[in-house]
């Protein structure tokens, strides 16, 4: 799995002779007898290739890279490190072992860190959802099922990342906490539609019947919009949120199937006793419901004034929000990932690379004096910016062997103007390493950066500089690009805001129309979608706030909130239309529908926080941001159903009105 090793005993060096110039390896191994450790270090130190980038100025660190042959999946990245420290071990260098930095440790630091979390937040997850439902319910099966239910739903969705052979990373590490919260509130719905069928003296089939026909509808509707807001993601063109939002969208349909379609049998056949009222938690419950939607219903314009208010003056907190993504704030300032690459960048360079691709149709055209001397001086001003700390390219290689020809003297480390003298130089070149910087047609070639900057935003900058420079000075019949892994850092930023809009203009979208079908009243299905967009407002207005940036992890907080905020106001719409529908009046629909879904209502939104909350104890910074949102948008969507929606509810339908006399009574009276 490794392309390439570079260290000090695999590196060129390039020496004056009598002759011309000697290209062996900067630490010869089989001639370690005949040097002092000493005279090495001299010897490495005052190497041009090696100096700062593989040993430090100063002589007190050297560096290896390690350059693997993929990138893309997290597990064989984790793995691949273990095996590089087990080498490490095996040669007894670990006591030497100071630092690792780069691509591969970042990811695996990460990746550490989410398997540590999930190995706590999953079981705990779980355990906090069964002690809720055995404190709601008291029901040994209800517990019992939650449990095995959980566990089947987040292993099938996984396993949708084996079957399509998809990297396992730490966006789609999200997927078990946030399944096994959904899991718990679709359980939760069902199973207080039996206690409510209990309550009416049902019992068997009758009772899961019953419950099924209360909650079929709007569950079906809540796993559909659900499953928008997390399919949405699928239009993100970065790889990682598209794979998660589509696996995501199939585990809550697979909660649906199980939820809807398998566990009734099983309660019609094991579930035959009464479930009995816990008055304790739910009368506090009801006693929350009822004073929250008593408000939105006695005072609807000043609840709706007040908030809209509200809102408004909190919107300008949403222009702060920036759009920046940086791996190493991931981390908190002690983690050994941030101390190692600072370590590295104090005695060597930076760990961020980026590279300047130039290329010409001219066969051998990159290695005459004028393009030679032109990647010169671009890199003479490249090391003069603040982000880059060193610049490689063939020109340096060619000055070397310039330099070493002439018997080392200063003066002539310099490209030379002959080009015939170049291409001789090249032709008894017997090394490898210029190759790794121009093709042996001469080409295209390559500048390597080491870039001290980690933010996405500072490499854009960085690249908008280099552009520039490049537009205004480039010589005629040249190309360039600027590629590596700090421009696809960076590009993600524009991805990362691209991907934002769609998924959450086409979740929006899609949920409206799925409202539109089940009310099949375009009034209703704005009346549902108002208290839904103000959570996400919220969000937004929560992360200007508090100075949380748009990135990898909280681009995809908007979506998914949408997709789960409004599963609860299906659920009391429904209630509520159903009721209307039967001639009764606003008020008492309102007062018998939170009577019954209420409850639940605000039991779910329990689970879902209580499970989220617990992503605030992960040291990943993306995750305590991921759990603070996700939790923001569940408790304000609930107080938004309760005191919003009724307000909206009483203003539209008003009071019933008495029937009109026909006009022969009224002239008889």
């Amino acid at each position: 799995s490794i392309e390439e090793v570079i260290g000090i005993t695999r590196l060129d060096h390039i020496s004056g002779s009598a002759e011309g110039f000697l290209v062996d390896p900067l630490i010869n191994i089989d001639e370690l007898d005949n040097s002092h450790p000493r005279e090495r270090l001299e010897y490495a130190i005052n190497d041009r290739i090696a100096s700062k980038s593989m040993v430090a100025a100063d002589g007190s660190a050297i560096a290896m890279v390690v350059i693997p042959k993929q990138l893309d999946n997290s597990i064989l990245n984790l793995a691949l490190e273990e095996e590089i420290l087990a080498q490490i071990k095996a040669h007894h260098l670990d006591g030497y072992l100071t630092a690792m930095a780069g691509e591969i440790p970042t990811d695996v630091a990460q990746m550490r860190i989410v398997l540590r979390d999930n190995m706590i937040f999953i079981p705990a997850t779980v355990v906090v959802g069964l002690l809720l439902t055995w404190l709601l319910f008291h029901r040994i099966i209800a517990v019992v099922t939650t449990g095995v239910v959980t566990g089947a739903v987040v292993n099938s969705t996984i396993a949708f990342y084996v079957i399509f052979q998809q990297p396992f990373n730490t966006i789609s590490s999200i997927i078990p906490p946030l399944l096994s919260a959904l899991t718990i509130a679709a359980l939760v719905h069902f199973y207080n539609a039996l206690h409510h069928a209990s309550k009416c003296g049902l019992s068997g089939k009758k009772r899961v019947d019953t419950a099924l026909a209360q909650i079929k509808r709007p569950a079906l509707f809540s796993a559909l919009t659900t499953s928008v807001g997390l399919a949405s993601l699928g239009l993100s063109p970065i790889p990682p949120i598209s794979m998660f939002g589509l696996t995501s969208a199939a585990g809550v349909f697979l909660i649906y199937i199980i939820v809807i379609y398998i566990l009734p049998p099983i309660f019609v056949y094991f579930d035959r006793h009464e479930w009995h009222t816990q008055t304790s938690g739910l009368k506090l419950m009801d006693w929350m419901v009822t004073k929250l939607f008593h408000t939105g219903i006695r005072w609807p314009k000043t609840v709706i004034a007040v908030i809209t208010i509200s809102l408004l003056a909190l919107t300008p907190y949403i222009t702060a929000i920036k759009v920046e993504t940086n791996l190493q704030e991931f981390f908190k300032t002690d983690h050994p990932l941030r101390t190692s690459t600072d370590h590295i960048e104090k005695k060597l360079v930076g760990t961020v690379p980026m590279e300047i691709v130039l290329s010409t149709k001219e066969s051998e055209g990159l290695i005459s004096p004028e393009n030679l001397k032109y990647f010169r001086n671009l890199q003479q001003w490249l090391e003069q910016l603040d982000s880059v700390d060193k610049s490689l390219s063939a020109a340096d290689f060619i000055e070397e062997m310039n330099w070493g020809f002439h018997e080392e003297d200063p003066a002539y480390r310099v490209i030379p103007d002959n080009p015939n003298l170049i291409s001789q130089y090249l032709f008894v070149y017997d090394g490898d390493d210029i190759f790794d910087f121009i093709d042996q047609d001469y080409q295209n070639a390559r500048i390597a950066l080491n870039v001290n900057v980690h933010g996405a935003n500072g490499i854009s900058q960085l690249m908008m500089q280099i552009e520039e420079r490049l537009n205004a000075t480039l010589p005629k019949g040249l190309e360039w690009k600027i590629t590596g892994a700090a421009r696809m850092f960076a590009d993600q930023e524009d991805l990362l805001i691209e991907g934002q809009v769609k998924s959450l203009g086409a979740a929006l979208i899609l949920i409206f129309v799925l409202m539109l079908l089940l009310w099949r009243s375009l009034r209703d299905a704005v009346i549902c979608m108002i208290p839904n967009l103000s959570p996400v407002l919220l969000i937004f207005i929560v992360m200007g706030l508090f100075s949380i940036s748009l990135d990898l992890a909280t681009a995809m907080i908007a979506s998914v909130a949408v997709g789960i905020a409004i599963d609860d106001t299906i659920h009391v719409y429904h209630g509520f239309t159903h009721r209307v529908k039967q001639g009764i009046s606003p008020v008492v629909a309102l007062a018998r529908t939170y009577h019954l879904a209420g409850r639940a209502v605000i039991t779910t939104t329990l689970v879902l926080c209580a499970q989220f909350l617990l992503l605030l104890a992960s040291s990943f910074v993306p995750m305590q941001h991921f759990g603070m949102l996700a939790t923001t948008g569940l408790v304000s969507a609930l107080i938004f159903d309760l005191l919003l929606l009724p307000a909206l509810l009483i203003l539209v339908f008003g009071k019933p009105k008495a029937p009109k006399p026909k006009k022969q009574e009224a002239l008889t009276t």
